[in-house]
């Protein structure tokens, strides 16, 4: 009787670590890759703001979100949920890096996103960077830039 008691704890145990290395797999292999999520995922977190389109990262931890009035938004994969962020204008500093396919973020009111971030081709990171530039100066600055309204 006690070999049979054992032989089942060990089998428990067996199959309790093989689920446990398939979710810790799971978990670290999870990006998001499907454009699908990342919009119901952003569209729960921000319900009017309309996306307009966005590009994901190449190993697809984070997500950016260019919405319906030019600004942007930011959607990073955080193990157990997605944590999303719209961008204020003024609140990013973005540096180039020397592959040309990535580039490196500071959040000033999100510093815990701070990171460098890589896509998958030129032509992608260049585009999130203008929507990060187009989102760099607020309205009240353009205002400013322009002049008064009557002035030529």
């Amino acid at each position: 009787m006690g070999l049979v008691t054992w032989i089942l704890i060990l089998f428990a145990m067996v199959l309790f670590s093989y689920y446990a290395a398939r979710m810790a797999k799971r978990n670290t292999d999870d990006g998001i890759r499907d454009a699908g999520l990342a919009i119901l995922e952003f569209g729960r977190a921000f319900p009017n703001e309309a996306i307009r389109s966005l590009h994901v990262t190449a190993d697809g931890g984070a997500v950016f979100v260019r919405l319906h009035d030019n600004k942007a938004g930011f959607m990073r994969n955080m193990r157990s949920h997605y944590a999303c962020h719209l961008i204020e204008p003024g609140t990013v500093r973005v540096r180039d890096l020397a592959d040309g396919r990535s580039f490196a973020i500071e959040f000033l009111d999100a510093p815990y996103h701070n990171g460098q971030f890589t896509f998958t081709s030129p032509m992608e990171a260049a585009e999130v960077s203008l929507w990060l530039l187009g989102n760099y100066v607020s309205a009240r600055d353009l205002d400013q830039l322009a002049g008064p309204a009557g002035a030529s």
